[in-house]
């Protein structure tokens, strides 16, 4: 069990019954995991035994149908597997195996109907893999192996990683909880709100990978976004009394909403103002803008409310008819759609750029950083003009440009922000001289094929 090779991995399950199998492996894995978790005091005698069991489930669930509880089947069948391969372990003196049992002495059953505290088990988990020992990297890798039940072959394709390495970083993380001890537990009430600002920033890090990848063929990649909504809504509904946690996953089904839109034939981008908005999602949007409102009547405003609201604000202008801008995305986002060709005579008075421009001062307020500060320089520009906003952009420059801010040079957006404002002042070589600044920094093609095509519609004699 624990000499198994580190690729070693049940697949997804796919046949039989295999929508059912699929779902309830999707749905369940990560609460099973975290139960087994603390049933046993050992990430890789949970794992494997949940994966054992969902092996059993493949063979056995299409002769016999699901079970009346999916969950508690995995749960009591995994435990009862576990428990019988360390006591033949123990027998041997395995000393961990020894230790392993002792702890599932202690702990309450996990039959049906006895699943223990599976939602703050879940959440116990969630905290350990966001611990700050580990490096953010391993921490989304390890959220989504254990909490969303991605293989690692999964991990490794979706963040451009060979999985050998990817695999060896998900061995190293699960060693260091082992020998550092890392509790297994949600932190106290006076490290709770520096820690959760750890977990939310992997989920949001996670969904802005699914919403603009990094580098790639192609522009999204819909089940990172999807998997981390899904961790949104679990956090939503362990967490209720958080305003940030609702606060984040308003943010990201307001900007899910639009994931229809954004591409065009082929897969090549389209810009918020030429997006047709009735293909964004209604549903989505009325839901977020719910949480939006939600977190007003609470009154304690914090970084992903404000960006969300930011969002909102957006998201008004899907009913309406006329053209739209947009400001660039929310802090941290990978910004593809940010401050590219917001100008137009409707964008103006479509979108609400004053009340956007009041939203970014708070949120510069709340949570100073220099992404933060260039998005608001998009708003300025709607409001005061490209010229005003061109004079803040060029400030977040580092001192090599010229600029007096902390530095933003290798960053893609800033140099596309910075080219379309040149391009709407007329200024045009130094327009196409900041896209190619701009295609030399990203590695998304659907993102450089947008920029390659606005460089070369520029009048350069």
């Amino acid at each position: 069990m624990r000499g198994a090779p580190a690729e070693a991995e049940a697949p997804v399950p796919s046949t039989g019954p295999g929508p059912d199998i699929g779902r309830v492996f999707r749905e369940e894995y990560g609460r099973a995991v975290s139960v087994l978790v603390r049933v046993f005091g050992d990430i890789d005698i949970a794992e494997d035994a949940v994966q054992d069991a969902f092996a059993r489930a493949v063979a056995r669930w299409p002769a016999d149908g699901l079970p009346p509880s999916p969950a508690g089947w995995i749960i009591t069948t995994a435990r009862n597997q576990a428990i019988d391969r360390l006591r033949r372990e123990a027998s041997r003196s395995d000393r961990h195996a020894q230790a392993a049992l002792l702890q599932a002495s202690q702990e309450p059953g996990t039959g049906p109907g006895e699943e223990g505290p599976v939602r703050d088990d879940r959440l116990r988990l969630l905290f350990t893999c966001c611990h700050p020992a580990l490096s953010q990297a391993t921490q989304v890798a390890l959220t989504l192996r254990l909490l969303g039940g991605l293989t690692t072959t999964e991990i490794a394709h979706a963040f451009l990683v060979p999985e050998p390495a990817m695999a060896q970083r998900l061995v190293r993380a699960k060693g260091k909880i082992r020998d550092a001890r890392i509790p297994y537990r949600v932190p106290g009430e006076a490290d709770l709100p520096d820690r959760l600002a750890a977990v939310l920033a992997v989920v949001y890090l996670i969904f802005n990978e699914g919403y603009t990848a990094s580098a790639g063929d192609h522009l999204t990649r819909p089940g990172l976004s999807a998997e981390a909504i899904r961790l949104g809504r679990l956090l939503a509904t362990l967490m209720p009394d958080e305003p940030e946690v609702l606060g984040l996953l308003a943010l990201m089904l307001l900007t899910e909403s639009r994931r229809a839109a954004r591409t065009g034939p082929g897969g090549s981008l389209v810009l918020l103002a030429d997006q047709d908005r009735t293909r964004w999602d209604r549903g989505l949007i009325a839901e977020g803008q719910e949480l939006v409102r939600r977190c007003l009547r609470r009154g304690q405003p914090g970084p992903y409310q404000i960006q969300a609201a930011i969002s909102a604000v957006h998201s008004d202008t899907a009913y309406r008819d006329t053209a739209h801008g947009d400001a660039a995305g929310p802090d941290e986002a990978r910004g593809d759609d940010a401050g590219r060709d917001a100008a137009g005579p409707g964008a103006a008075a479509a979108t609400d750029w004053g009340q956007i421009l009041q939203l970014y001062d708070q949120l510069l307020a709340v949570a100073p950083s220099p992404v933060v500060a260039l998005n608001r320089a998009v708003a300025v520009a709607e409001v005061e003009g490209p010229a005003t906003a061109l004079a803040l952009v060029d400030g977040l420059g580092d001192a090599a440009s010229g600029g007096t801010g902390p530095g933003l040079t290798g960053y893609h957006v800033f140099h596309a922000i910075r080219a379309d404002l040149l391009r709407r002042l007329g200024r045009d070589a130094e327009a196409a001289a900041a896209y190619d600044a701009a295609l030399a920094r990203t590695g998304n093609a659907a993102e450089q094929d947008f920029l390659r095509r606005q460089r070369d519609e520029l009048m350069i004699y």
